[in-house]
């Protein structure tokens, strides 16, 4: 179809409103020309249709559909494949109920435990959660259904979401809260990209021209339309100028006025609109040329698939004595209302109205389970009589299992929490079923991570995540070997939340918050300061043993401009069949810029049964070694020494290499008579230009040392004189040189330095 041709045949209030919705789900329709109205629907980890009573913060029904894990839980699996296949069981979903475009995935990077929406995105990793959003997309967009990849950009805080600015220098914005968006738009094109409510470095998303122009089209190569999230518009000309497309929802038509008013009054450019107009009719048009309503939704094999993907996200934190996996014919304690009544995703827009639930218990039928309550979640409160039922309960069972975590209206969309505390009486409850039995084993439900004051009395602890509706069928599995558990840690969980790198400044200040920590997020800040960590990123134990070894890089030295391939062995050293995830991490070991000790630049899920061994490979470019230079505006490396780092968290590494990389690029410098020598001599060619005048400033340090006492000169030492003379600007030149100055020739040298 040719959609330039048929924008040209519409009246300028037609392609306004285009640029709208219709109302709370639904594009505009254009009958007399043939254009449908198109409908989205919330995500990302299931549907949430809704056809009237509409609303979007959840409060009310949906159509029946199947909760998957959220992305708290699939970023654990480390899974690509999986959460690809996650992908296209929703894709088939939206065919089936006529959906474009579902709206997700939200790749927000977590930068504090306290974000309410935490449970929603995938990781403190922009990497890792660049790669879980690339593959979701690539599933649901493999069945002609689009994405909307949100929240762009710097949506990392809940509090004051729509009117707060996050300020965030350049190089901070390239390395941790851009890569995930890149990464996905370039290679997975998703459909749509969501803009976010909050203001970004003064300026709201939703107007942005650098964001929603110049990097996420001009550069990246976007080629879909912006929406807006739901209320985010400020002003919607500017908004229009500036690149986005389609607001939603529906503003009854009063912002397609101010858009034809614009036109007509000659402060917006009719291109503009006819720009938005034909972005969003692309999109309509490639969904319903692909339409296929009659694709099956078969919604209890989605179940099963959501039990299958839930267990590959569950991590094992702790596992004293082999207290796990359970035997099924040992009398066990299920203590805690979540192994009845799970808590299985995040309160909000992503929302599902499940067509079931499989709960823990209900999974359990048939093994020797005793139940106790143990607390009360919507009241959040345990009574004496559930703590002493629950305590009766542990005493009688071989193992005790608290079903535990935090309740819905700890972790929601539109406010943050305010600690980072499970609740006081399933913390009481936990404590008092371990005194009652030794062999007590939590598990968690939350979307973020919580601290654990009863850590050392428990002996097994299997964190959940929000595992969707058939989490308790994945629960039981794991707990009793059917599965062994395989997850990682998608982000670290400090002690307490005064750890946390943006502790201190996290909700800003009035109207603006501070990313005052810079690049250090998550473990780039732990492992720099080596905090001691209740869990770090990437953690995660199994049921079996795994080594790695025998890492080999394919070359000793190479320059930017080339891949390094490093290629390592797992071999499965345990007696039972389980899965792995080799984690390779690059850090620049000597840096004239701060960075972090390492980052994750590659992961590979194995599965290996007992002894067997396999070798895993991973492609290393630029970019694995590239910080973001803000002199250049680009990504630069540094000519020096690399480690090439494999290994099983990001604080337990097994395997080490070094590569040496040449740079390709010289950053260009300038030089005055402020400068100081350190810096000059940093540089190869500054160091042969002012060769010269080293001579000279020492032979003045000879002299002035010639004439003190003996006392003195043993007291300043040549060590001493270059150290001294490193921190010194060339003007000294003129200081130290005595007779011998010249500042003709200083200015000469000043020159030759700049020339380049």
């Amino acid at each position: 179809m040719d959609i330039k041709a048929l924008v040209s045949q519409m009246t300028l209030e037609e392609k306004a409103g285009l640029c709208s919705g219709a109302d709370f789900w639904h594009t505009k329709a254009v009958e007399r020309l043939g254009v449908p109205a198109s409908m989205v629907s919330d995500g990302p980890h299931g549907l949430r249709k809704q056809d009237d009573k509409v609303d979007h913060l959840g409060v009310n029904d949906s159509i029946r559909a199947v909760c998957f894990p959220a992305a708290c839980a699939t970023a654990a699996s480390f899974d690509r494949a999986m959460v690809t296949r996650m992908g296209e069981a929703i894709g088939d979903a939206c065919q089936h109920e006529r959906l474009s475009v579902v709206l997700g995935p939200a790749v927000n990077i977590k930068r504090s435990p306290l974000c309410g929406r935490n449970f929603e995105y995938f990781s403190e990793d922009p990497y890792l959660a660049g790669e879980m959003a690339a593959s979701f997309i690539h599933g649901v967009q493999s069945r002609n259904v689009g994405t909307s990849i949100k929240h762009f950009a710097a949506n990392s805080q809940e509090h004051r979401r729509m009117s707060s600015s996050a300020e965030i220098d350049e190089r901070t914005l390239r390395e941790i809260y851009l890569p995930a968006f890149e990464t996905a738009v370039k290679r997975e094109q998703p459909w749509t990209v969501m803009c976010s409510y909050n203001r970004l470095n003064g300026v709201f998303a939703s107007e942005h021209p650098w964001l929603l122009t110049e990097l996420l089209r001009k550069e990246w190569g976007f080629e879909g339309y912006v929406m807006s999230d739901w209320g985010a518009v400020a002003d919607r000309v500017a908004g229009l100028k500036a690149g986005l497309d389609l607001e939603m929802p529906s503003s009854g038509g009063y912002n397609d006025r101010k858009i034809v008013e614009a036109v007509q009054n000659g402060t917006l450019d009719e291109a503009v609109v006819d720009r938005a107009a034909e972005r969003i009719l692309n999109i309509v048009f490639r969904y319903t040329g692909h339409a296929k309503p009659d694709t099956p939704w078969d919604k209890e094999a989605q179940h099963a698939l959501a039990a299958d993907i839930a267990a590959e996200c569950m991590v094992l934190l702790k596992n004293e004595g082999g207290i796990l996996p359970l035997r099924k014919e040992d009398e066990i304690a299920f203590i805690g209302e979540f192994a009845e009544k799970p808590r299985f995703q995040g309160g909000g827009s992503s929302h599902i109205n499940c067509f079931k639930t499989t709960s823990a218990l209900e999974a359990a039928q048939g093994l020797h389970i005793r139940y106790a309550r143990g607390y009360d979640a919507a009241k959040d409160m345990a009574s004496d009589e559930m703590i002493a039922e629950a305590v009766e309960a542990a005493r009688a069972a071989k193992v005790a299992v608290v079903f535990a975590g935090l309740p819905d209206v700890y972790e929601s969309e539109s406010y943050d929490r305010s600690h980072m505390r499970m609740p006081d009486c399933q913390n009481r409850l936990i404590e008092a079923v371990a005194a009652a039995n030794p062999n007590t084993v939590v598990v968690l439900h939350n979307g973020s991570p919580v601290e654990m004051p009863w850590i050392d009395s428990v002996k097994g602890v299997l964190e959940a995540y929000l595992g969707g509706q058939a989490v308790g069928t994945a629960t039981v599995r794991v707990l009793f070997g059917d599965m062994n558990p395989c997850g990682r840690l998608p982000e670290s969980f400090p002690k307490k939340l005064s750890d946390n790198p943006s502790y201190l400044f996290y909700g800003g200040e009035g109207n603006v918050a501070e990313y005052r920590e810079g690049i250090f997020v998550g473990y780039r800040y732990y492992d720099r300061k080596e905090t001691e960590l209740l869990f770090p990123f990437g953690f995660g134990l199994s049921y079996t043993d795994f080594c790695f070894f025998d890492l080999h890089l394919s070359a000793a030295e190479i320059s930017d401009r080339e891949a390094l391939t490093a290629t390592v062995k797992v071999k499965n050293t345990g007696s039972r069949p389980g899965k792995t995830v080799v984690q390779l991490y690059v850090g620049d070991k000597e840096s004239s810029v701060f960075r972090p000790v390492r980052e994750l630049k590659g992961f590979e899920k194995v599965e290996l049964q007992p002894g067997e061994e396999k070798e895993v490979s991973f492609t290393l470019d630029k970019r694995a070694f590239a910080y973001w230079n803000t002199q250049l505006h680009d990504w630069h490396v540094e000519t020096g020494e690399f480690a090439i780092e494999v290994g099983y968290s990001s604080r337990d590494i097994a395997e080490t290499a070094v590569v040496k990389v040449n740079s390709t690029v010289r950053v260009p410098r300038h030089y005055d008579i402020n400068s100081i020598f350190m810096d000059i001599l940093d540089d190869p060619r500054g160091r042969e230009i002012i060769a010269p005048l080293l001579k000279v400033m020492q032979e003045g340090f000879s002299q002035g040392q010639s004439e003190q006492s003996d006392a003195a000169n043993e007291a300043i030492t040549d060590a001493m004189n270059l150290a001294m003379l490193r921190y010194m600007p060339l003007r000294t030149l003129l200081s130290f040189a005595g007779e011998k100055a010249d500042p003709a020739a200083l200015e000469a040298i000043l020159k030759q330095l700049n020339e380049d």
